[in-house]
């Protein structure tokens, strides 16, 4: 049997299958939520405690009406900053030493592990900030360096003493 496919028949067929899977992907909820980017997806469409990060991770965010984060200790320490520029970094300057992209919030410390959230109640107030970067050894282990977006930021925040609040969980 000789199937032609330029024959009226397949086309109706073809474009008859075409509207259909049209209909299906632009009425079905799942699939449409799914081809939204990261800036038009809202949150409730996700749930009431998922965030899109970098538009392709979904994170848990904390209720703002949650408990306040329990302060498991207090440790002194130098605080710098840095920025992303190559010779301040080691291989890819956009890339933390856990494997994380750099954004606002990340710090380098050589003491805490990966993940650990600390206060700066003096210099910052409750902002919360993750361990996601080491720093050269020679730092040791009491010095935090605070990301920024630019060289010119980081010189300007120059280098601080100040009491660091390391959270429980």
């Amino acid at each position: 049997m000789d199937i032609n496919l330029k024959s009226p028949v397949w086309g109706k067929c073809f474009l008859i299958t075409s509207i259909g899977i049209w209909i299906l992907i632009s009425f079905s909820p799942i699939l449409n939520t799914a081809k939204k980017t990261g800036a038009e997806l809202d949150i409730e469409e996700i749930g009431s405690e998922l965030a899109i990060a970098q538009e392709n991770s979904l994170l848990p965010i904390s209720d703002p009406s949650g408990p306040e984060p329990q302060v498991a200790r207090k440790i002194t320490m130098i605080i710098t900053a840095y920025s992303s520029t190559p010779w301040q970094t080691d291989d890819d300057p956009n890339i933390t030493a856990s494997g994380k992209w750099v954004r606002e919030g990340i710090i380098a410390n050589n003491l805490l592990p990966f993940g650990t959230k600390v206060r700066m109640p003096e210099i910052y107030g409750n902002k919360v900030f993750v361990v996601e970067d080491r720093m050269h050894q020679r730092k040791g282990y009491y010095h935090i360096d605070i990301w920024f977006p630019s060289y010119q930021e980081a010189i300007n925040f120059g280098a601080k003493r100040t009491n660091v609040e390391i959270l429980e969980g």
